[in-house]
């Protein structure tokens, strides 16, 4: 690539370009109905799911936080519609299981093709001599019966006490099959039941449309470097690779070395707090992207952990200058904030965190709030804050909390 002086951009700038992209810049009162949900999601790149629920399920949440109109149904109306073949978005794995547009599918066939050699290793080192027969067994049984979860075959071992599964590691045979079998393309998620998987053939979920094509790796690694910087905005080799788990940084840095300006252009991304300035790469027409980028809104908002924009904690550290870490692992007597501690977003600002749970009862308990070095707990916030609780009560189904903590200051 030709030298050239890099545009500079501020962290500002950056931050407001993030959330326009990541779709935290629309109204959030706007009605959204499957096209306009399919399209988000587009924009988004994925919705990653998750199990936890002390509100709503993260993918929920996710959504939610950028469209306060939107319910869980109209999710499983693309993912999980009643006509075979039909579905908008498909479930497989970025960093972690999410939800995908479903035209992506080709890219993931040839993920598929990739991974398959050191999945089948993996997995045989932790049932080797019932892989393969597990393997026949689970695709005949789908095949033959239709759409099963892990507990149908759990049922074949009879009636009886069982030992419960301790984690992957322990996973019965016909598990790790199936699981197998969704990692590389054999087998497809067709919805969930609960948050089980439920498992069908490929074809039989995916259109055919988008079966039939797995392009080769310098296709899928110039789709995966182009698509990811469409969406992150800017990004070094790493972000790059990162943003859907496709392909590796070493072969991102290669394609970014490799392009000419009409593809990517240097800038340097200045931090917060006296963070150095980083160098990245972006599309051509940053400087009119971020010209363009409104200011997202100034009301308070709940995010997930898992929401794209907290996801990568380095890049959110360098433009927020939030520290996020999720707690749910670490010991209770070690945590700092708690189990599961949700990040408030201020306009284009992280305010603070709050803890607050819905699950397992007919009200939201908020158990603490932490507001962020200078920021101010002013009245007008504090009401924003509770107004944000009480939406995302009746965003579970339960009733508003009946006390509010004092807020801490960092």
């Amino acid at each position: 690539m030709a030298a050239a002086t890099p545009l500079t951009l501020t962290a500002a700038e950056a931050r407001r370009l993030i959330l326009w992209l990541q779709g935290l810049s629309d109204p959030p009162y706007r009605k959204i109905d499957a096209d306009g949900l399919d399209g988000l999601i587009g924009r988004m790149g994925y919705v990653q799911v998750d199990s936890v629920k002390t509100v709503e399920r993260a993918h929920h949440m996710i959504l939610h936080g950028r469209s306060q109109t939107y319910r869980p149904r109209l999710l499983s109306t693309l993912h999980a519609p009643k006509a075979p073949g039909a579905a908008r978005l498909f479930e497989n794995w970025t960093h972690d299981a999410s939800l995908i547009p479903v035209e992506f599918f080709p890219y993931w066939r040839a993920r598929f093709r990739r991974e398959a050699a050191r999945l089948e290793a993996g997995y045989r080192r932790w049932h080797g001599k019932d892989f393969h027969k597990a393997l026949d067994h689970v695709a005949e049984r789908i095949a033959k019966e239709g759409p099963l979860m892990a507990r149908h075959f759990e049922e074949e071992a009879g009636p009886g006490p069982r030992k419960a599964s301790q984690g992957w590691w322990d996973w019965r045979a016909s598990k790790i099959a199936l699981e197998f079998h969704w990692r590389t393309g054999g087998l497809a998620v067709a919805k969930r039941d609960g948050f089980q998987k439920v498992y069908d053939l490929t074809e039989r979920v995916i259109p055919e449309a988008h079966r039939t094509e797995a392009p080769e790796d310098d296709a899928l690694i110039d789709w995966a470097c182009r698509e990811a910087i469409r969406r992150l905005g800017f990004g070094a080799p790493g972000d790059i690779a990162r943003f859907f788990d496709l392909i590796s940084p070493a072969e991102a840095k290669a394609w970014c070395a490799r392009q000419s300006a009409d593809v990517i252009v240097p800038v340097t991304v200045e931090g917060v707090g006296g963070r150095k300035a980083k160098p990245a790469f972006a599309v051509p027409e940053i400087e009119a992207l971020v010209a363009a980028a409104p200011a997202p809104p100034k009301r308070v908002r709940v995010l997930s952990p898992f929401d794209p924009v907290i996801r990568d904690r380095k890049r959110l550290a360098h433009i927020f200058g939030f520290d996020y870490r999720i707690e749910i692992f670490v010991p209770e007597a070690q945590r700092k904030f708690g189990y599961y501690v949700f990040p408030l977003l201020e306009g284009d600002r992280l305010i603070g965190r709050i803890d607050m749970t819905a699950a397992g009862s007919d009200a939201m308990t908020v158990k603490g709030l932490w507001l962020e070095p200078g920021v101010r707990p002013s009245a007008g916030r504090l009401a924003a804050i509770r107004s944000e609780v009480e939406r995302q009560a009746r965003f579970a189904g339960v009733a508003p909390p009946d006390r509010f903590p004092d807020p801490v200051r960092l």
